[in-house]
This record gives structure tokens, C-alpha cells and sequence, in this order.
């Protein structure tokens, strides 16, 4: 059933939230006065890009009607890759992505993939992982390069499984400004569960507790895959090419402007008690200023706040820096001057002015030859040379041992259309970036140079002492990347701090990204959030005729609830008590547990019974190689 969402502007403007494929598959009909439109985005990340993608498809507006402002020489924000003529390959992350990105995959659908002939970009997605499977053999190692035994438990005592799930059913409100580490203890930080957790969200004893409880609401599905990762999806290739750049060719060809190197310092507003109306964006360009001055016919979409800002890339010789301040032209100080018009554009400094709890340093790795890659495949245990697209690493390994809480995946091959079948790309980051000195080189991990970064990250592969200087220095090559905003979004918050994606009042604008305020049952640091945004806001300021996807109801479904929690008690059967034993008796005309349709959930989601060699349940139960299933 659609629910419909009070949002702003005109009585008959709505925007609400669907499921099913009732709407999925509807056209809906040319919004009312699209023709006499225009759209300016702000920012050249994929929630503009989105944005621009739903106002043509949905909106039906014509694309040179729509222009995009980007601040660099590049599109595509968070989500990078590029080939640098004089560093090389360069990538500051990537993205675990999953079936339920129901916005992010409502648009891919129609974008022409770049590497697959008349496919989409979300069928070469989809044919890649159902051909290539990801799932990991070797999740987490220690005592330099072993595999870690945790035969895929999770190891939470009695306590700690009430810590979570307290924090899971408590109420969104509660949760307003306070840190995770409120509301778990020390057996909590010692199980397997929050070595995953940590590893593969990022979300740390900082971060808020909202933030927690939201992401395991929303990925409770995921539970039975984090021992070895097997319900997670990687794109073909780098982020950039596989999503930004056959979106960005689509626009252009539909007539969409981008202009580069431009960075908006202001959007203008006229507000009054009733309406709010974007009125002039404001921007430096090749060091002018300029602007423009837009009509209420006039769309503005602006892209509040970035976890990538102030980005700083080191070399193999050189540290990567720290840059905190915020000067004008950043997007920080763009949402300051916005937010000191009007309360309800949110408060920025709740993100951007707590940068020891927001940064952390990844690092772009790159072999330049065969003596690495045998250290590689002894821990993944695939051969890493294979250049078939195919799984290397399966996702993150993190190193449990290392102060830095190391964690690295190999790119399935090749990350880039051009690279080089003898050489593999590496993504790694520390969790504790910021102070604690590895256990190799006696530095924090910002302070490391990217040759003392691969010295720490060859040591915990298990090469020899005597070997680890020389390969550091002539077979491989590292480029720091220190990124000050990078988990700024996880910070505590209330409501209110990031404003509505279209604000109450509001005319004809409204927010994207990250720091806009969608679904109160979404989560962040996903490309999903970014791209339902974009839906959001242009479906609303259109009015278009067809819902937006709902967050998946993961935490609403009892099979994603049995199997979590099955996950999350290592499988223990279950132990009914005799007076509930004899209530279902009971209620079921006598019959035993075992009998009845809701003993045969119990035991396709293994808390009761044992599950046969054919049972496609929880995934967690079989060896791999397998294809995989989610468990709903």
C-alpha cells in the first residue's frame, strides 16, 4: 500500500512512498508546466547526477533545460577512480552495495551500461554477481597473515546480544545526541559481531548511537553474510566507471549542461512565514564571482555538505594531510551561509567541526610486479592474477591485531578498463587513523608516508622482516588519502541538524546527499541514500504520479528477523519454556512445534532442527564456493 508523506509548497504536491511492482513499472504522465522549467544542481556528485536522471526520465524535462554546477574538473563525488597522468591509478574507496537499493536500481535500470552491449548498467551488475558471486574466504587474519578461527560465530555473550537488541527496538528519539558506546559494553567490543560491524559500516564507539541502531534496522538481512561477506555486490569496475560515467555520458546526451570548476558559495533565499524561494546562486569561477537569479519556475537542488571534502592525497615519499579548515568555495562553508537564512536548512557544524571524530586515512595501493601477489593469495586463497572480474579478496579483510585496525580488499581485476593484467589495485583504511602508531612503523597512520604504509601493510601480511623495506620500496606503490569528513554524517545528531529534502515552505528547492534528511528508516554512506534524495526532491517539486520505493522493511520482515537472530545466538536452538510450549500447543489444536507452519519457519531459519546439505536459508552454513542467496 502507498503511504503518503506531507511534504511543502502546494496543496495538491506530494510525494509518497511505495512498494510492489504496482508502481515500479508505471510511466507516469508529463508533469503540468515541465516545458517552461529549468533545473540548477549544485554539485556534481551522483544526487545531482541522479537528480537530473529522474527529472528527465520521470520529469520529462528537457535536458538542456538542466544545468549542473561542479566545483572540480571531475563529477562523480565520493563515488571515484580516475587514471592521473603523473600518480597513476587513484581511488579513495568503494562501495558494498546490495540487492534492496531500490532507488539507485529504479535508475540504473535505464542507463546504458559502458562495458556490456545493449545492456543496462543495473543488468551488468546484476550478470556480474550472479556469475561472479562475491563472498570471502579469509574474513579476518592475525599474527601476520594467519586466518583468524571463528568457524563464523559471532561470540556475543548473553549480555551483549541484549545490549544490541535493546538499542535495535528503542525508539529514534531516544537515541538524539548520544554516542553507541552508551549502550554497549565491554563484551560487546570483544565479540566477532562488532569486528565485522566495524570493518565493513565504519561506524565506531563514537559515532551515534542513532546511526547504529538505524543501519542494523536496515541491514538486519545481512547478519547471516558478515563472517564471509557473501551478501553483499561489487560493481565491474571502479566506482567511477561503473556508476558516475555512463551516467554522465547519458546526461550529455540528453542536452545536460555541467560546468567544472565552479564552486557555488551561496544559494539566496526570500523567506516569509508561508513560502521559501530560491532566488540567486551565488558562485567563484576561475576565481571571479559570478551568479545567477532564478524564478520560481526555477529549480534548485543543492547538494549540502560532502564526506570527501577537503580530501588530501600523499604519495609514496610524502604524507597525505590533514586540511581542516573550511574556506570559502568549500560545500561546508556553502550550508553555513544557506543555514544562517533560515533554521530549517539545519545546522552544518554538527558535522563539519569535529574532525577527530570524523577522519580517517584509506590508502590506494597499486603492485608493480610478481613478489606481492604470493603473499596475497595465500590469505584469500584464490589466485590474485586472475583477470576475469572474478573474486579476489571477497571484500574487506581486517587485520584484528593491527593498532591501526587495517583492513584491505583486492579489486576484483581489472578496476580499470585499461589497467595492466600484471599489476593489482588494493584499498585500505585504518579505523584508528589519527594517533595510534602502527605495529611496524612506530607512526599513526596519517603521519605515514604511502612506502611506510605499505611497510606496515606487508608486515601483517607475514613477510619476512628482512624482506619488508625492499618490496616496500620497489614493488608497490602507495598513495595516502586523508579524508577529515569521511564518517562525519555518523556523528551524534538530532532531528533537525540536517534539513527536510524538500523543506516545509519550500518552493522550488530542496537538498541532496548525504546531509538532507529522507526516509527516517534509510541510512547513510550508501548510494542509495544519495540517490533517494534525488527522487524524493524531484519528485516532489514535479509532482510526479508515481512513488518512491520504500526502504526496504527489513526490520518489519520475521524471516530477516529469525535469521539474524539465529546469526547473532551462534545458532543455538531454541529452548522453549514450558508454559509457551504449551500455549502453542494450545493455539495450534494440540499439535507439536515441530507440526505446525510456524515450526517450519523455526526450522528453515535453524532454530529448531538441523538443516539438510539443500537448504538454502542462511548462507553463513555453506561452503563456499555457492551461489548465494539472501535469506528472504
Amino acid at each position: 500500500m502507498s503511504v503518503p508523506r506531507l511534504t511543502a509548497i502546494k496543496e495538491e504536491a506530494f510525494v509518497f512512498y511505495s512498494n510492489g511492482n504496482y508502481e515500479a513499472f508505471v510511466r507516469p504522465r508529463k508533469p503540468q508546466g515541465v516545458d517552461e522549467k529549468s533545473a540548477y544542481l549544485v554539485g556534481g556528485g551522483i544526487a545531482s547526477l541522479a537528480a537530473a536522471g529522474f527529472l528527465i526520465r520521470d520529469g520529462q524535462m528537457d535536458g538542456n533545460r538542466i544545468t549542473i554546477y561542479e566545483g572540480s574538473n571531475i563529477c562523480g563525488g565520493c563515488l571515484d577512480g580516475i587514471k592521473d597522468p603523473n600518480e597513476g591509478y587513484l581511488f579513495r574507496g568503494e562501495r558494498e552495495m546490495e540487492d534492496h537499493y531500490e532507488c539507485l536500481w529504479d535508475l540504473m535500470r535505464s542507463i546504458p551500461s559502458l562495458d556490456v552491449k545493449d545492456a543496462s548498467v543495473l543488468e551488468d551488475f546484476y550478470r556480474l554477481n550472479k556469475d561472479q558471486p562475491n563472498y570471502s574466504k579469509c574474513r579476518t587474519t592475525h599474527n601476520r597473515g594467519q586466518a583468524f578461527p571463528t568457524d563464523g560465530k559471532m561470540l556475543l555473550t548473553s549480555k551483549a546480544q541484549g545490549e544490541l537488541m535493546k538499542l535495535f527496538f528503542t525508539h529514534r528519539r531516544e537515541l538524539f545526541d548520544r554516542k553507541f558506546e552508551e549502550f554497549v559494553g565491554e563484551e560487546f567490543f570483544a565479540s566477532n559481531f562488532w569486528v565485522y560491524w566495524l570493518s565493513m559500516f565504519a561506524i565506531g564507539p563514537w559515532h551515534g548511537a542513532l546511526e547504529m541502531k538505524l543501519y542494523m534496522n536496515r541491514f538486519v538481512q545481512h547478519f547471516g553474510g558478515f563472517a564471509d561477506l557473501s551478501t553483499i555486490k561489487f560493481t565491474r569496475l571502479n566506482q567511477y566507471d561503473s556508476l558516475i560515467l555512463p551516467l554522465v555520458k547519458w546526461l550529455e546526451e540528453q542536452g545536460v549542461t555541467i560546468v567544472y570548476d565552479t564552486r557555488v558559495t551561496n544559494v539566496v533565499f526570500d523567506i516569509t512565514p508561508e513560502r521559501k524561494v530560491a532566488r540567486r546562486i551565488e558562485w567563484l569561477q576561475g576565481g571571479e564571482r559570478g551568479g545567477l537569479d532564478v524564478t520560481e519556475d526555477d529549480f534548485v537542488l543543492i547538494t549540502n555538505g560532502s564526506p570527501v571534502e577537503n580530501t588530501a592525497w600523499g604519495d609514496h615519499h610524502t604524507p597525505a594531510k590533514w586540511i581542516r579548515d573550511i574556506q570559502e568555495g568549500s560545500i561546508w562553508h556553502l550550508w553555513r551561509n544557506i543555514a544562517a537564512q533560515d533554521p530549517a536548512f539545519g545546522r552544518p557544524d554538527k558535522f563539519c567541526a569535529h574532525t577527530d571524530g570524523s577522519s580517517y586515512e584509506s590508502a590506494c595501493i597499486r603492485t608493480l610486479d610478481d613478489k606481492i601477489p604470493p603473499y596475497i593469495e595465500r590469505i584469500v586463497q584464490r589466485d590474485p592474477m586472475k583477470f576475469d572480474s572474478s573474486p579476489i579478496t571477497g571484500g574487506l579483510c581486517t587485520v584484528r591485531d593491527s593498532n591501526w585496525l587495517l583492513s584491505w580488499n583486492v579489486e576484483r581485476n581489472p578496476h580499470f578498463r585499461d589497467a595492466p593484467e600484471d599489476q593489482l589495485m588494493i584499498h585500505a583504511y585504518g579505523t584508528y587513523s589519527l594517533d595510534r602508531p602502527g605495529n611496524y612503523v612506530k607512526k599513526a597512520l596519517r603521519e605515514c608516508t604511502g612506502e611506510e604504509i605499505a611497510q606496515e601493510w606487508l608486515y601483517h601480511l607475514g613477510v619476512p622482516d628482512d624482506q619488508i623495506d625492499q618490496l616496500a620500496a620497489e614493488s608497490v606503490v602507495v598513495h595516502p588519502c586523508m579524508m577529515p569528513y569521511i564518517t562525519a554524517f555518523f556523528l551524534p545528531r538530532r532531528d533537525g541538524d540536517r534539513p527536510q529534502v524538500v523543506p516545509e515552505g519550500a518552493v522550488n528547492f530542496g537538498f541532496l546527499g548525504q546531509f538532507a534528511e529522507s526516509s527516517p528508516r534509510d541510512v547513510i554512506f550508501t548510494v542509495e541514500y544519495s540517490v533517494r534524495t534525488a527522487m524524493e526532491a524531484v519528485y516532489t517539486l514535479l509532482d510526479i504520479e508515481r512513488g518512491v520505493p520504500e526502504p526496504w522493511g527489513s526490520q518489519y520482515d520475521v524471516r530477516a528477523m529469525l535469521n539474524s537472530a539465529a546469526v547473532l545466538k551462534d545458532y543455538e536452538k531454541l529452548k522453549l519454556p514450558a508454559p509457551i510450549d504449551a500455549l502453542i500447543r494450545h493455539l495450534s489444536g494440540g499439535q507439536e512445534l515441530e507440526k505446525t507452519e510456524f515450526g517450519e519457519l523455526l526450522r528453515d531459519y535453524g532454530w529448531i532442527g538441523e538443516l539438510g546439505d539443500d537448504e538454502l536459508t542462511v548462507a553463513i552454513h555453506k561452503n563456499p564456493p555457492r551461489v548465494t542467496y539472501t535469506v528472504l
